[in-house]
């Protein structure tokens, strides 16, 4: 055997062996003790297969405005303070803005250039005089509401994804459906209530100081700048609800956003507590407001529900705890959106669906009934009507099937029902291309040439044609994945590694088969 087709015949040897190693965790219930250091990844099945739940959740927009307009308001305070601008009152107003009323001209015409450099995305325009001053109305462009909301929704889609991938399903599909629309699918889900309590928690971890007067505030003698929240807890025995009041001053000292970090840990009396960690800023500002508020109490608020108010002994440089009698479960699902980040803005369910693993069984069953019977009759046709070159591809066929299968599971992709159709279709594909080739041998021994000069012809006047339709059929494959969801993405990328694995087997195998019959074999006479 020369050289050049012996190179080859290994190349292929060892991609078909290479292959069916990555098959092996699919079709085995238990890998040996050796499999160590080989590959681990089975072929993953899509929501419409195994089942699992499809969630439509939409962003709350007008929560996403109010929270972003918060924030201005304390940014304005923090700048009229630097800057010496003197104002008598900020409140929101119903135009996606704040109104400002400043004491003097030189107070709004000083504003006016701090507005210009710092807040170009918001329109100003004088309002009414005010008894002690002038009104500013500072209103969000459309422009920059549009690129808020559509913000807000991508944060709340990246959020909901670090959520979902420590809570264990595997292989889901988050996808952004409009401005603010998630679509979100959970093959294999086992506790579709839990995930969507998981999915769903805003998360917005505060922690803020309490304050005297509790008993004024709830006869309604709220102070300037302070609220009222409670503690929520629920007795593990007896399921009896208690609620405690707390007086807290509205602005939080500091929130979740400088965690970097939580565990689950058990304290000393082996009860559940959340551990945090600060990122460098996080500790400086957490040490500030420790040392300087000894002997009072920093609540520990979460989505406006008070898990915790103890008193600051001492100054803490470090972590800090949150307590409140969890389970296990909830300890761990804390955790995992305290260290997944806390949504933009309250979301909501729009749409639930959950598909029962009976459908996917039936789903696969009828799907591999319709390959075996498609597959046989093209196997049973290239037989019949090209005889032992029928063989030839039908071995390639069979290859090509192998590369698919393993292609799915080194990309770690998912197999959905329409990717099951994308291999039916490969199948189609795949003998297509030979048939191109046979036919034109057909033409080149019709001629009156030699097998082996028929061969080459037959390979090298159809392989523009084949590249051509491989790349056009490649291209549309892109497409699809690229604006495509779910289902329709499972389709193009098991045709994607079809393309190529046809590629590869329909022209390179069959062809290295042909050389080795025809110039090492002497062959001068295939059916065709």
């Amino acid at each position: 055997m020369s050289n050049n087709i012996r190179l080859r015949s290994a190349i292929y040897a060892i991609l078909t062996i290479v292959g069916l190693i990555y098959l092996v965790p699919t079709f085995s219930t238990q890998l040996p003790a050796w499999w160590t250091f080989l590959p681990k990844n089975k072929v993953k099945l899509g929501l419409d297969l195994q089942g699992g739940m499809q969630l439509v959740m939409e962003v709350d927009s007008k929560k996403a405005i109010k929270n972003q307009l918060d924030r201005f308001a304390e940014d304005i305070r923090d700048d009229l303070r630097k800057g010496k601008i003197k104002y008598s009152d900020i409140k929101l107003n119903d135009a996606n803005g704040i109104d400002l009323t400043l004491l003097s001209n030189q107070d709004v015409a000083s504003f006016e250039t701090l507005k210009n450099s710092t807040y170009s995305e918001y329109a100003m325009e004088k309002g009414e005089k005010a008894e002690g001053g002038q009104v500013v109305r500072l209103n969000m462009t459309q422009a920059a509401i549009q690129k808020l909301i559509t913000t807000s929704t991508e944060q709340a889609k990246q959020t909901i994804s670090n959520r979902v991938d420590q809570f264990g399903v595997s292989e889901p599909d988050i996808t952004t459906q409009s401005d603010n629309r998630i679509l979100i699918q959970l093959p294999g889900l086992t506790d579709p209530d839990r995930a969507i309590n998981l999915i769903g928690k805003t998360a917005q971890l505060e922690f803020k100081l309490v304050d005297e007067g509790l008993e004024d505030a709830l006869k309604g003698n709220i102070p300037t700048g302070d609220e009222i929240l409670y503690s929520t807890k629920t007795d593990s025995k007896t399921g009896a609800v208690s609620r405690q009041a707390y007086l807290l001053k509205k602005r939080a000292s500091i929130t979740g956003e400088y965690v970097t970090n939580a565990l689950v840990k058990m304290d000393t009396n082996n009860a559940y507590e959340v551990s945090l960690s600060f990122n460098k800023k996080g500790n400086s500002i957490f040490s500030k407001v420790t040392g300087d508020n000894i002997g009072r109490q920093l609540a520990i608020v979460l989505d406006n529900n008070v898990y915790s108010a103890p008193v600051i002994k001492s100054k803490i440089e470090g972590d800090a705890s949150i307590t409140g009698s969890f389970t296990s479960a909830e300890a761990n699902d804390l955790k995992i959106v305290l260290k997944a980040g806390a949504l933009p803005a309250p979301v909501k369910i729009l749409e639930q669906r959950s598909v029962g693993p009976s459908l996917g069984k039936d789903s696969i069953e009828k799907s591999i009934i319709a390959m075996i019977i498609g597959g046989g009759l093209v196997v049973l046709f290239m037989i019949v009507y090209y005889g032992f070159s029928g063989l030839i591809a039908n071995f390639a066929l069979i290859l090509n099937t192998i590369f698919i299968m393993a292609g799915l599971a080194f990309f770690d992709a998912t197999l959905t029902l329409p990717g099951i159709a994308g291999m039916i279709l490969m199948i189609g594909m795949a003998v297509d291309t030979n048939v191109l080739i046979y036919e034109r041998m057909r033409e080149e021994l019709r001629l009156g040439k030699t097998l082996r000069t028929a061969m080459e012809t037959g390979y090298a006047k159809t392989m523009v044609t084949i590249i051509d339709t491989h790349v056009t059929t490649l291209l549309s494959c892109i497409v699809l994945y690229q604006f495509g969801t779910g289902p329709v993405r499972g389709f193009a990328v098991t045709l994607t590694i079809g393309l190529v694995a046809n590629f590869l087997t329909a022209i390179f195998v069959t062809r290295v088969i042909f050389d080795y019959l025809i110039i090492e074999r002497k062959w001068k006479k295939i059916s065709v």
